[in-house]
C-alpha cells in the first residue's frame, strides 16, 4: 500500500468539482461540491445519532436504501436543518443535479453543512449547477474546499493497494473543525474507491472502521446534526467482487483504515481554535472496550485540553479523566508519559507522580503534536483517540458563528 495523489479523484471513474454558487456571502469561497462516478457504484453511509438531524440525511437514507449511488453532492454555509421545507430542498438539489448530469435523482447522496435553522437558497444552487457539472475533472482539492466551514485547511488523502492482482485506489476528503464528538463518524466525509465490493460488505467495512477512527476523535464534545460518512465503490479496478470476509476484504479494510486515520488526525488538528493535535494512546488494558473508553475520556477532558494549550504537564488531570471514564481500571497500576518531537517525559508510575524535569516537559508540550501515553498494566488491549487543545480562540469563533 502506498500514498498517492488525487484525493477522491484517485480512483478510476471518479471526478469532482467545487464552485461558489452564492450560499456564502464571501464570493472567494467555494460552497458547492460534487463527486461523480461514471458508472453505478456500491454505496454505504453512516449517520449522526443526534435526534435532531439535517434534512439531507433523511433524503440520503432513502436514496441509498438499495445499496447503490452515482454521485455525492454537498453545500457548505447552510446546514438545511430545522428549517421549513428542508427535505423538499434536499430532494430538489438532487433533481437539479439529475437534470444537468443525466443521472437519476435517486442516485445522489446529498449533504449540507453550516448554520442551522436558516433557509437554504435553492435558487443559488440552481444557478451554480451548470458550472458545477461542467467543472467535473480531477478536482478533489476544489471539492475539499467547497465543503469547508470554519476549517482552516483542506483534508484529503488517497492510497493505492492490490486486491487479487488488480491495482485498486481509495481516497477521501473530509470537513470537520467544530461540533466534533461523533457517535458514528464525523462531520462530513466522502470516500471513493474503484475496488469492486458488494454493498453489504462495504457497509460492514465502513461501520467497523468508524469504531476505531472517527468514533475516536473529539474537538468540543458536541455531536452535530449533519454528521455523515459516505463511500462509493464503482468496481472500475476490475478485481473479483468482494462478497464475503476473507483476505481481499481484510486488505480493503486496511486501505480504508489508512485513509480514515489520516483524515481523523487532520480534523482533530484543525479543531476550532486549536494550536495542537493531541493523541492519546492507551496500552495494557484488560479489553479493547476499556482501552477505547479511557482514551476517549482523556481526549474529551476540557481540563486536559486546557493544560495542553498552556504546555502544563498537569498529569493529575489525565488521571482524573481516567477515573471518571466509567472504565473498570486499577488506578494503582496506571502509568502516564507525555511525548512529542522534543522527547518523552514519564510523569506518573503506578498511579503516583514521579520527579520530572519541568523545563523538558514544557518543551515537549510546546510542540504541535503531543502524544499522551497511558499504560493500564492489566492486559494486552490498546486503543488510540485524537483531539486538540482548548484555546481562547474556540470561544471567539463560536461566540459569533451565526452573526
Amino acid at each position: 500500500m502506498k500514498t498517492i495523489e488525487g484525493g477522491v479523484c484517485a480512483a478510476k471513474g471518479f471526478t469532482a468539482s467545487g464552485v461558489h454558487c452564492g450560499i456564502r456571502r464571501n464570493r472567494t469561497k467555494r460552497d458547492l461540491a460534487l463527486i461523480f462516478s461514471d458508472r453505478p457504484a456500491s454505496a454505504a453511509c453512516v449517520y449522526t445519532r443526534n435526534l435532531v438531524q439535517g434534512a439531507p440525511i433523511a433524503v440520503t437514507r432513502e436514496h441509498v436504501a438499495n445499496g447503490f449511488a452515482r454521485a455525492m453532492l454537498c453545500n457548505s454555509g447552510n446546514a438545511n436543518t430545522c428549517n421549513a421545507g428542508g427535505v423538499e430542498i434536499a430532494r430538489a438539489m438532487c433533481a437539479l443535479l439529475a437534470k444537468e448530469s443525466g443521472i437519476a435523482a435517486e442516485d445522489v447522496i446529498v449533504a449540507s453543512t453550516g448554520v442551522i435553522g436558516q433557509p437554504l437558497p435553492l435558487d443559488a444552487i440552481a444557478a451554480g449547477m451548470p458550472a458545477l457539472v461542467a467543472g467535473l475533472g480531477r478536482n478533489s482539492a476544489d471539492a475539499a474546499e467547497a465543503i469547508m466551514t470554519t476549517d482552516l485547511c483542506k483534508k484529503e488523502l488517497a492510497v493505492e493497494f492490490t486486491l487479487e492482482g488488480r491495482v485498486c485506489r481509495l481516497g477521501g476528503i473530509a470537513k470537520g473543525s467544530g461540533m466534533i464528538h461523533p457517535n458514528m463518524a464525523t462531520m462530513l466525509v466522502f470516500l471513493t474507491t474503484d475496488a469492486a465490493i458488494a454493498p453489504a460488505m462495504l457497509q460492514k467495512a465502513l461501520r467497523a472502521d468508524m469504531e476505531e477512527t472517527f468514533h475516536m476523535i473529539s474537538v468540543d464534545g458536541d455531536t452535530s446534526t449533519n454528521d455523515m460518512v459516505s463511500i462509493l465503490a464503482n468496481g472500475a479496478a476490475g478485481n473479483p467482487p468482494i462478497e464475503a470476509p476473507g483476505p481481499a476484504f481484510d486488505a480493503f479494510c486496511a486501505a480504508l483504515r489508512r485513509v480514515t486515520t489520516h483524515l481523523c488526525r487532520r480534523m482533530a488538528a484543525d479543531g476550532e481554535g486549536a494550536t495542537k493535535l493531541i493523541e492519546c494512546a492507551v496500552t495494557g488494558a484488560a479489553d479493547h472496550g476499556t482501552a477505547r473508553v479511557v482514551a476517549k475520556s482523556v481526549i474529551c477532558s476540557n481540563l486536559v485540553k486546557a493544560a495542553m494549550f498552556g504546555a502544563d504537564a498537569n498529569w493529575g488531570r489525565v488521571l482524573c479523566a481516567i477515573g471518571y471514564s466509567g472504565a473498570a481500571v486499577d488506578v494503582n497500576r496506571v502509568d502516564v508519559a507525555f511525548r512529542s518531537a522534543a522527547g518523552c517525559v514519564p510523569v506518573c508510575r503506578g498511579g503516583v507522580g514521579v520527579p520530572f524535569d519541568e523545563a523538558l516537559a514544557k518543551r515537549i508540550l510546546s510542540e504541535k503534536e503531543i502524544r499522551i501515553e497511558i499504560g493500564l498494566g492489566e492486559g494486552a488491549a490498546e486503543a488510540t483517540a485524537w483531539g486538540c487543545d482548548l484555546s481562547y480562540d474556540y470561544v471567539k469563533i463560536n461566540g459569533d458563528y451565526r452573526t
